[in-house]
């Protein structure tokens, strides 16, 4: 009669066991990290860094595998349905928490739902910056906003993608400030740039990290930041929300992800990956080297972060509305 409850705790009291020798054996193969835009975005720049230096740490290879389409959502959902095992991980970016509700707009079914990812570290949360080429007319914001609204329709910037990480930016700014800009999405924030500097584009909000070499080289300019505050290294970049437009606040932030069903066990080992590159001279180096400030984050500080920026920028595609 007392065999069936004492074989049931035993075997409860082995599951813990069984994901702690799960976790300390892991990786036992390779771990693929998954972007879900082209090269030369914000999510290929932080995550090769990451990726070499998880490499380092778990000696086993990291492959970054650029998974573009439809904004991110392509990439998103692969790893959302993907094993839940620790070794397909997401280097998500903001537009993360924008596409399933830019799907109910239209009334699609989402291709997936932000609670099919388990958050575990974030790395970097810049706020977007409105650059625009060198040879551009405008030196000032003020000069760009007045030359838009004489020229409605005109104006042409480029994006990740519609509802993307470099669109939703823009588009605050253009529902705020009653601009009528030309859209032209691409499939990631590399080709988007890319356009901006062969002049196929006048105008496009980027994080630092892809658009610091072409500052350097003096090839783009910027003319204000959806930060809260101005940046440090660019005191002279004015904030749009200092410029009457209070509800342009975007931060493009970077961070891994991995399917919502992965043991608690193995979470914590990829946390602990994560802290330990994140203190890694080499890693943060080259972070700094491609303009991306280091702003680790996991656990609850994660969490916290990731409700607080989704509630906004769900909000922020409300009031945007459908984009065709």
């Amino acid at each position: 009669m007392h065999r069936r409850p004492v074989l049931a705790a035993l075997a409860a009291a082995a599951l813990p066991r069984r994901g702690i020798a799960q976790a300390t054996d892991f990786p036992s193969r390779a771990v693929t990290m998954v972007v879900a835009f082209p090269p030369g975005g914000q999510g290929d720049v932080v995550a090769r860094p990451v990726a070499a230096g998880l490499e380092r740490l778990w000696r086993q290879p990291v492959p970054v595998v650029n998974r573009p389409g439809a904004a991110g959502e392509v990439g998103n959902a692969a790893v959302a349905r993907a094993a839940p095992d620790g070794h397909t991980l997401l280097m998500g970016l903001s537009s993360l928490a924008v596409i399933p509700e830019a799907a109910r707009l239209f009334g699609r079914q989402p291709a997936y739902e932000l609670d099919q990812f388990a958050p575990i570290a974030l790395f970097t949360a810049d706020p977007t910056f409105l650059a625009v080429p060198a040879s551009a007319p405008w030196q000032t914001l003020e000069e760009f906003l007045a030359d838009a609204k004489r020229r409605p329709g005109q104006i042409a910037y480029s994006s990740s993608g519609n509802y993307g990480a470099l669109h939703v930016p823009m588009a605050m700014l253009t529902t705020a400030a009653g601009l009528d800009l030309l859209h032209v999405p691409f499939q990631g924030g590399g080709p988007a740039l890319t356009a901006l500097l062969s002049g196929q584009v006048m105008a496009l909000a980027s994080g630092p990290g892809p658009i610091t070499p072409h500052l350097r080289s003096g090839a783009v300019r910027v003319l204000a930041s959806w930060g809260a505050r101005r940046i440090p290294g660019f005191e002279s970049v004015p904030t749009l929300q200092e410029r009457g437009f209070a509800t342009a606040e975007y931060y493009i932030w970077a961070g891994a992800f991995a399917p919502a069903g992965t043991p608690a066990p193995l979470r914590e080992s990829l946390r602990q990956g994560m802290a330990a590159v994140a203190r890694d001279p080499d890693v943060q180096r080259a972070l700094a080297a491609a303009g991306n400030g280091l702003d680790y984050r996991d656990g609850e500080a994660f969490d916290a972060f990731l409700r607080t920026d989704t509630a906004r920028l769900v909000q922020a595609v409300q009031r945007i509305g459908k984009v065709e």
